[in-house]
């Protein structure tokens, strides 16, 4: 058999007969078989394909024999370039595409020459619904049940996508495309992010050349956490309050797409397109704030925006003429008329940030939208621009947030008159910021609740654009069919004529679990039932099964705030459930569960089906108490830790854990003649954390407690030259994060002592009323010898603040609390007497 194809192939170099097509085992090759400028085009089996026998001659000299090239493997004909755009905690309502007061320019032009989809669904949390996007399949297949800083040790749940799930950018890659991945990454597992990798989870890993972004869920875009491949970047040193990364990414991937281009003008690309915005923090420019400001779109507060979208929305022919809301939900958000003058000051603010910040992306996705025109490849290039990744988020509470690090500590709840601190500088790099719930249950019209809430459609249906001018001839025209997230890969292969792969790197592949929307493209099929016609959804215990039409869904039982309570024992059976039929209320404003009882059942039982399927079980209904879970991250079972030159960069998710538990810092330092500064350890930012530092040559241990409160610890004298040990050693009063496997928070964020030590001498003793009890900072680094991004006391030093006496060994040593019998006892029986 080899011989056979080998002789075939001498003959295709001999004749070099360029265009003529080869079958030659798993492919199909073309330009001159054997020639340096033969192709191949693979026929999907195996990824990447087997080494093809020698075609050529080999004779004991170069003159006598032939040689012999593998063909370059390439797209087949046509393929089309492919720029995916995802943003982030964005709701249905918040472009002007889709009736939204916010100026989505971009949104609206890709509207006008292509296809508007009213109809794709997510996951209602970011990361989950990220690695379906990039796999095809459901969230909990590809083991993003939810995000990866609440992982946990089941399948479903474990922030593992597995290679037998290949994503787009890797089939995409191995069949000849140029692939990269701008902006969010938050599909790396927390605790490998580290530079000792492994980072075959990083997006440079799992297919996509090129990575220019943040790993995790968000990011100072000030300040951000940067990467280039796997290589920590910091392009916005000395640029303070004037570099932005949603301009800079733009810069970056135009450049990108521009080299590629030039370099190869037949290879066509693959981006993934995913910035920060919405997500928190809100980080806009100053010139867009004041445009969105001079639009006085939010004055009349926020029940009236919502009535104004839901307007819009019906003349857009986007909801029927008889669609109602539902009621305001006064019980977990005041209504507009119910605010003092000091919230409305704020909250329209708070607001008019996020909108600047939407309209800023969308803007700067025009830009990279154009450089694909410079290089006159916009005909050929298939654009999916999904708004969105869940519904809006409400994690800054009703009444908003400087800092979202405090509302994963407990702490949303910040009143109005204490956020004002910040209404000057709201947005900028002294804020973490985030905005009343009230705006984000309007900006998800003409649905309701929100990001994280699976059951309900405010929380899972987006919207998106379709543009190819080359294939997409129904200008303007709009989809209503069903879709999910999950669809996207399916119809990327279909357009692109590459088969989903078999094997990859010699392991079976799992079937792809969407259905290709490609079939939408053509306006014969504008008004076809949708092929995707079952689909479940969960996210924290709330679930819901959409089937033909029906949606069954449980009523929410709690708010995204509220993430501190015990959470639902027994998220399947303990619910209220809910029946909609969407072909008559398309927003889930009728319940008719009590007039369908069969079909209840009915719908629940192949949700049961669906979830068995796709690794769905065991429900959890918690949200914070898995932020505290233990992971196998690089510290795992450890409790000492040693270093003895400086090192920064290492992400929370791999660095030594403090919380909830006693520990001691010990730096063992040699102080010059002139006296020294500096950095000794830090661990997160302005937003949360911790420093241990040497200011006049003091030691100074500080707290900071969510940028409202700094604890300090500071040596009353100077330390003269020569060898010192300071110390902080901490004693914590709580039982630790091992209650939150009883359902119960008593263990975390109690208090506890601190002293401050010199050369064995205490000089400083406080006493800390309660610790953070969850996160530091999560998008700043533990850096030893300086401070990477923001420093936890601006007051007191700015970063890099590198420590100017020798570091000769530091020690981190922690005592994490054991529960007794008696606790687990009595932990216990309570647990079982609050389901009972």
């Amino acid at each position: 058999m080899e011989e056979a194809v080998r002789k075939k192939l001498i003959a295709a170099f001999l004749a070099t007969v360029a265009g003529t097509i080869w079958l030659v085992g798993p492919a199909l090759a073309q330009g001159g078989v054997g020639s340096p400028s033969g192709t191949m085009v693979l026929d999907g089996n195996q990824l990447p394909p087997a080494p093809l026998p020698f075609g050529g001659k080999i004779e004991e000299d170069a003159l006598q024999s032939t040689p012999w090239w593998s063909p370059r493997v390439v797209p087949p004909a046509e393929a089309p370039n492919v720029l995916l755009i995802i943003t982030d905690d964005a709701g249905f309502a918040v472009p002007s595409t889709f009736g939204g007061v916010i100026p989505t320019d971009t949104m609206d032009k890709l509207a006008a020459e292509g296809l508007s989809y009213t109809s794709i669904h997510s996951t209602s949390l970011c990361s989950p619904t990220r690695a379906a996007l990039i796999t095809g399949r459901n969230h909990h297949s590809a083991g993003f049940g939810v995000i990866s800083e609440q992982s946990t040790g089941y399948p479903g749940y474990n922030s593992i996508i597995a290679p037998d799930k290949a994503t787009v950018g890797r089939i995409l890659l191995d069949n000849g495309y140029n692939t990269s991945w701008f902006g969010k990454d938050h599909n790396t597992p927390a605790f490998e992010a580290a530079q000792s990798g492994p980072f075959d989870q990083w997006p440079t890993g799992m297919g996509f050349q090129y990575f220019y972004g943040f790993v995790g869920g968000d990011a100072n875009q000030w300040q951000p956490n940067l990467f280039r491949n796997t290589t920590q970047i910091y392009p916005f040193d000395g640029k303070e309050g004037e570099w932005n990364l949603v301009t800079a990414m733009a810069d970056d991937a135009i450049g990108w797409i521009t080299d590629m281009h030039q370099i190869d003008p037949s290879k066509p690309f693959f981006v993934k397109y995913a910035p920060g915005a919405t997500h928190a923090p809100h980080h806009p420019t100053k010139e867009w704030v004041e445009k969105i400001e001079a639009m006085h779109l939010f004055d009349d507060g926020y029940e009236a925006l919502r009535q104004t979208i839901f307007e819009n929305q019906k003349k857009m022919g986007l909801v029927p003429q008889d669609a109602t809301l539902a009621a305001w939900p006064s019980e977990h958000i005041k209504p507009w008329d119910q605010l003092t003058d000091v919230e409305k000051k704020l909250f329209i603010r708070q607001v008019e940030v996020f909108a600047a910040y939407a309209a800023y992306s969308d803007h700067e996705i025009g830009r990279v939208i154009q450089a694909v025109e410079d290089i006159g490849e916009r005909d050929n290039t298939l654009i999916i621009y999904i708004n969105g990744d869940n519904g809006t988020s409400a994690e800054g509470g009703p009444l908003g947030t400087p800092n979202e690090v405090a509302f994963f500590n407990g702490q949303n709840m910040i009143p109005a008159e204490t956020q004002m601190k910040w209404y000057d500088v709201w947005g900028t790099e002294e804020t973490y910021n985030h905005m009343s719930a009230g705006w984000s249950w309007a900006f998800d019209t003409p649905f309701d609740w929100f990001k994280q809430n699976a059951s309900r459609l405010g929380g899972i249906r987006q919207n998106m654009v379709v543009s190819w001018p080359a294939k997409i001839t129904d200008k303007g025209g709009r989809r209503d069919q069903f879709m999910h997230v999950i669809d996207v890969v399916p119809t990327i292969l279909e357009v692109t004529g590459i088969p989903a792969p078999k094997s990859v790197d010699g392991i079976d592949q799992a079937p792809i679990e969407g259905t290709s929307f490609a079939y939408t493209f053509d306006k014969a099929n504008a008004d076809v039932p949708s092929r995707h016609t079952t689909q479940y959804f969960e996210m924290m215990g709330q679930w819901a099964l959409y089937h033909e039409g029906w949606l069954l869904s449980t009523k929410v039982n709690r708010t995204p705030w509220d993430a501190f309570g015990p959470a639902n024992t027994d998220p399947l059976n303990n619910q209220v459930l809910e029946l909609y039929d969407l072909t008559k209320d398309m927003n889930q404003t009728t319940d008719i569960a009590k007039a369908n009882p069969e079909k209840v059942k009915e719908m629940k039982a192949r949700f049961v089906e669906e979830a068995r399927k796709y690794q769905v079980f065991p429900l959890d209904a918690s949200f914070a108490a898995r932020v505290a879970a233990p992971r196998p991250n690089i510290t795992a079972g450890r409790n000492e830790f040693v270093y003895t030159r400086p090192m920064v960069g290492l992400p929370q998710g791999d660095s030594p854990g403090i919380l909830n538990a006693s520990y001691t810092i010990t730096a063992e330092i040699d102080v010059p003649e002139a006296g020294a500064e500096g950095m000794i350890l830090t661990s997160g930012g302005r937003f949360g954390g911790y420093g241990f530092y040497l200011k006049d040559s003091k030691p100074v241990f500080l707290w900071n407690m969510v940028d409202l409160q700094r604890i300090r610890w500071e040596g009353n004298e100077a330390l003269a030259a020569g060898k010192h040990v300071v110390e902080f050693d901490f004693k914590y009063d709580g039982m630790g994060a091992g209650t939150l496997a009883f359902n119960s928070f008593s263990g975390v964020g109690k208090g506890g002592t601190a002293t401050l030590r010199v050369d064995g001498k205490d000089v400083d003793t406080q006493a800390m009323k309660e610790t953070l009890p969850m996160i530091l900072q999560w998008d700043e680094s533990f850096d030893i010898g300086s401070d990477t991004l923001t420093g936890v006391n601006d007051a007191d030093y700015s970063p890099p603040f590198a420590l100017t006496a020798t570091l000769e060994k530091l020690t981190i040593k922690v005592d994490r609390p054991e529960l007794l019998d008696a606790d687990k006892a009595k932990l216990g029986a309570a647990m079982k007497a609050a389901s009972d």
